[in-house]
């Protein structure tokens, strides 16, 4: 008998699962996936390691450890002037998914829709139809993965309850600039919509490109809950820490439905983190240099063999044109890569509602040493011959 929910059918295993088990079979070096091979700051270790000494082991506070939440009020104050009461503003969660899984719970009713630009991070859109929510796709469109500002606005409705932003972008690395951004926040308000913003990229942007917080717009912080975590800025994806800013009256919804999906985040990583956050500029700094360094040096690679990459603004990872080689599509390309040239990479349609948009793209990841890039890139001249 099938006792499964309707909410769930339709959802298999993921693309991940099936590259990341190609490349285990075929010994492939893996830029597919996002796992960040980058040594975790001393700091934060020796913090996690006195917090579990000192007997920090029980239950956090719901809505976070008051010494992570004044160090994320603290960060916003230092890096976006943004003044944040740490204790009925911030919601420390499991990382920054079950931060939206909650909000969707906490603010999406039936037949409410949310505008997300696709290619979008895969558990967006399960998050707002198990909420029996409408998700409307904004193309963010190729080659340069920017969206048209008319269909932008044809997405709006009055049905439109919440639009979904993520910058820097996850795939596709652009950063919504500020002219991208101040349209956002014209709609919202002409809409009396609510956005919510995934920043977790926020200290990996490069060149002189430069996030802005909408929640700091004119006339945005009512409606705006920005979403952010430990992951990428201190490389501890395992730690699932992530945190949740925004005004109390929308905290407060958010923090019933956070209560009942996982209660409270772990507590030691909470310390750790509040002391990762006090750490001095240089680190953030270095953080999205070493990254850059490691982009310029791929995109670089794959140009050389015969790819069309497109220049990441931020984040880590590379979206790649593959329309000069033989293969029917994206699919069957990184089926190619790790079983014939050792080297996996994913096929993005799983990112996409218009899935057809992703048929000639690939997504390569540089968050590894670069050691590991550099071995990749040496399988990768092979695939020359197929031009």
């Amino acid at each position: 008998m099938n006792f499964a929910a309707q909410r769930v059918s339709g959802y298999g295993d993921s693309i991940f699962d099936e590259i990341n088990l190609l490349a285990q079979q075929h010994q492939a070096v893996n830029l597919g996936s996002g796992q960040v091979n980058m040594e975790e700051p001393p700091e934060i270790i020796a913090a996690a390691q006195r917090a579990i000494v000192d007997g920090r082991n029980q239950y956090a506070l719901g809505r976070g450890e008051l010494e992570l939440n004044e160090a994320i009020a603290a960060h916003a104050a230092h890096f976006y002037g943004q003044p944040i009461d740490p204790a009925s503003e911030v919601t420390v969660t499991s990382g920054v998914t079950e931060g939206l899984w909650s909000a969707a719970q906490a603010f999406i009713e039936t037949g409410d829709e949310v505008i997300v630009f696709e290619p979008f991070y895969e558990p967006y859109v399960p998050a707002i139809r198990m909420s029996s929510g409408r998700v409307v796709p904004v193309t963010l469109h190729a080659p340069d993965f920017r969206f048209d500002p008319d269909e932008l606005r044809a997405a709006f409705s009055p049905k439109t309850k919440a639009i979904l932003i993520n910058t820097p972008h996850n795939p596709t690395g652009t950063v919504l600039n500020y002219q991208e951004l101040a349209l956002i926040a014209e709609l919202c308000q002409t809409f009396d919509a609510m956005a919510w913003v995934d920043e977790v990229y926020e200290h990996i942007v490069f060149d002189d490109n430069q996030h802005h917080r909408l929640a700091t717009f004119p006339d945005m912080w009512a409606r705006t809950l920005t979403f952010s975590g430990a992951s990428k800025t201190f490389s501890a994806t395992g730690w699932r820490i992530g945190w949740v800013i925004g005004p109390n009256q929308l905290q407060e919804p958010l923090r019933v439905a956070h209560q009942f999906a996982v209660f409270c985040s772990p507590t030691p990583f909470q310390y750790a983190i509040a002391e990762g956050l006090k750490l001095p500029p240089p680190y953030f700094e270095q953080l999205s240099a070493t990254h850059q360094a490691r982009r310029d040096f791929l995109l670089t690679q794959l140009e050389a063999v015969g790819l069309r990459p497109q220049k990441p603004q931020g984040g880590y990872f590379i979206m790649t044109d593959i329309r000069d080689f033989p293969h029917t599509d994206a699919v069957a390309f990184c089926r190619y890569l790790i079983a014939d040239i050792g080297v996996a990479a994913i096929p993005p349609a799983a990112f996409y509602i218009n899935q057809h948009l992703a048929t000639q793209l690939v997504r390569f990841t540089f968050c590894k040493p670069q050691t590991i890039l550099e071995e990749a890139v040496q399988r990768l001249v092979a695939i020359q011959a197929q031009i």
